[in-house]
């Protein structure tokens, strides 16, 4: 029976192992959750879609371990009969064969692992890339406008591929890094339970180590890939902007500034290689000094002749190998850890909700989609921080032409991007025909609208694939016609290749003039019922703008128009104005009935110089 003063004692000791218990797994869960093992759920999840390539890849790194196992094991067999029993060549060539032939199984195992695993990264990236690329259509402009294109183009590219080594390398090792030293620490046991239990004791030093290293490596390298991309983003920008910093002698400016933010990009990377190679050097000790460990126990007992020689010459083998995973994964951690820090902006982006789809039940297109009404519509930018409409109500008959003014900020634009369905309205409803245009899919909707924006955005192509983006299937002839009736047809056959001519990316071989035509022959090609122009003769010579004017005559005959403007004169022959100012609708009315008044437009009319 223990004495009573001693009682307390251990009481106390209990309670402060309990606390000092609690406190080290509350630090290992900081350290696994901050630096999460470069783990994610989401991550994870991607893995379900190739889980049997998977496991198959771990099964065959699994196979590969116990055959190393049984290598040493044979090894250890060959050299005690050949040098402490003696035995000839001939009686060692059974076991010679059995070592080959492991030892080429080995191999093969290896190797199909390594196959197995690019095949399980390269479907991953591919399925994933898609994914983002779908979800990036299905926020539409409203969300890439606030964006930098050049740092979205990276997080669908280099983003995506520093995934790679994440799944090649990293996640599979994470499950050979245990699975492999409990295979060899059951084989160990029964040999010498001595160096299985320091193989025990000194294995989580490693991934201990590699935890508190990552606590501080995981944000080094957050903060590499935000350099990273914010360095793409701006030499994009600067790229695409390079004529007019020349023109305005910016060019030296602008070096400066990206020779800046190539030296932060660069002092990150190595603040995080500095990371790599201290965590390697650490790894590589620990592991050196585990195995010394091993060394001199088993040489001492191996001395006093309390252990045979082929059991401690096994062992002896197995130790280095113990270790090789969990220090293949702390090489690997830094690898992935890229992938992990990129992997976060990827999912940022996909958890970005789209635009949302009807509550009920999706709607028939009209069979004439021609009237529209808007009924106290409301929008707000910035998750409801930024209205930009505030109870707006105007109705567009068939046929009708109609025009929206206002200063800048009033709400036009946004209008236009309610109609394209790139957002829809958080207050009110908009009607098509009586059939609320919520219901209706983007994608039907959309057949039915030619857009002609203030800057059409041409693509890296022909010029009769540019015009067939409003119709893929067209044929050239079609083709033809639609830029006769844009007045591009002319300019077209005077290029080198005719409609076969690659025009740059944003038809950088175009005027501005030129680039109208190839818009409006795009909604001439399109032929829907319903027309939106956003000030197309914006910025342009008078003999250009008259036959602009021209083509956009023809194009809204017979159909339903509404035009966008910012000069007064595009509106002058429009069927009726709506006056937009602070998100609502102030005046309504015909050009000239607008002028006798003293209210906005007029006050427009006077700031244009009307």
């Amino acid at each position: 029976m223990n004495p009573p003063a001693i009682v307390p004692q251990k009481i106390a000791a209990r309670r402060a192992f309990r606390v000092t218990l609690a406190r080290s797994v509350h630090f290992y869960e900081r350290g696994l959750g901050k630096s999460g093992m470069n783990l994610d759920k989401r991550l994870l999840r991607l893995v379900r879609s190739v889980q049997t390539q998977f496991g198959l890849a771990i099964g065959l790194g699994l196979l590969a371990g116990g055959l190393l196992v049984a290598q040493a094991y044979l090894l250890a067999q060959v050299i005690s009969r050949a040098f402490l029993d003696g035995e000839r060549l001939d009686a060692l060539g059974p076991w010679l064969g059995a070592l080959a032939l492991i030892a080429a199984a080995r191999a093969l195992a290896l190797w199909g692992q390594e196959v197995t695993a690019n095949a399980v990264a390269g479907q991953i990236k591919e399925d994933l890339r898609a994914r983002l690329y779908a979800h990036i259509v299905a926020l539409g402009p409203a969300f890439t406008r606030g964006e930098r294109s050049g740092e979205l183009a990276a997080t669908a590219v280099q983003g995506i591929e520093e995934l790679d080594a994440y799944f090649r390398q990293y996640l599979p090792q994470l499950f050979l890094s245990v699975l492999v030293p409990l295979v060899m620490l059951a084989v160990v046991l029964p040999v010498d339970a001595l160096s299985a239990g320091v193989l025990l004791v000194t294995a989580p030093l490693i991934p201990f180590f590699m935890m508190l290293i990552g606590l501080y490596a995981t944000d080094r390298s957050r903060a590499q890939w935000r350099a990273l991309s914010r360095m793409n983003a701006h030499f994009l920008d600067a790229l695409q902007g390079l004529a007019t910093l020349k023109l305005f002698g910016r060019s030296r400016a602008e070096i400066e500034r990206i020779r800046a933010i190539s030296d932060r990009f660069r002092d990150t990377t190595m603040s995080v290689l500095r990371v790599a190679f201290l965590s390697a050097l650490v790894l590589e000790l620990v592991s050196t000094i585990s195995v010394a460990i091993v060394a001199v126990e088993i040489g001492l007992r191996l001395l006093y002749g309390r252990m045979a020689f082929a059991d401690a010459f096994f062992v002896l083998v197995i130790a280095p190998e113990f270790y090789l995973p969990l220090r293949l994964l702390g090489t690997r951690f830094h690898a992935g850890m890229s992938g992990f820090a990129a992997a976060e902006r990827i999912f940022a982006v996909l958890e970005t909700p789209p635009p949302s789809g009807p509550d009920a039940a999706p709607a028939a297109l009209p069979a004439q989609v021609t009237a529209l009404r808007f009924e106290q519509v409301a929008f707000a930018y910035d998750a409801g921080e930024r209205p930009a409409l505030n109870g707006v109500s105007f109705a567009v008959q068939p046929g009708e032409k109609v025009a929206l003014v206002g200063p800048s900020g009033a709400g036009k634009s946004t209008i236009v991007q309610l109609l394209l369905r790139f957002v829809d309205p958080t207050g009110g409803q908009i009607t098509v025909d009586g059939v609320p245009l919520a219901l209706i899919p983007p994608e039907l909707w959309r057949t039915q609208i030619a857009w002609v924006p203030q800057r059409p955005h041409l693509f890296q192509a022909t010029i009769a694939e540019n015009i067939r983006l409003g119709r893929p299937d067209a044929p050239l002839e079609d083709v033809v016609r639609a830029a006769e009736q844009a007045h591009a047809d002319a300019f077209i056959r005077a290029l080198p290749q005719g409609y076969a001519t690659p025009i740059g990316e944003r038809g950088a071989r175009l005027s501005g003039g030129q680039a109208q035509r190839i818009a409006l022959a795009r909604a001439f090609l399109k032929d829907a019922p319903l027309l939106l122009l956003d000030e197309p003769t914006a910025n342009l010579d008078a003999e250009t703008e008259f036959l602009l004017q021209d083509a956009m005559a023809r194009l809204m005959r017979d159909r339903t128009t509404l035009i966008v403007a910012h000069r007064l004169p595009t509106v002058a022959n429009a069927d009726r104005i709506i006056v937009l100012d602070g998100g609502i609708v102030t005046e309504q009315g015909t050009h000239r009935d607008l002028l006798a008044q003293a209210g906005t437009y007029a006050r427009l009319a006077l700031a244009y110089g009307r």
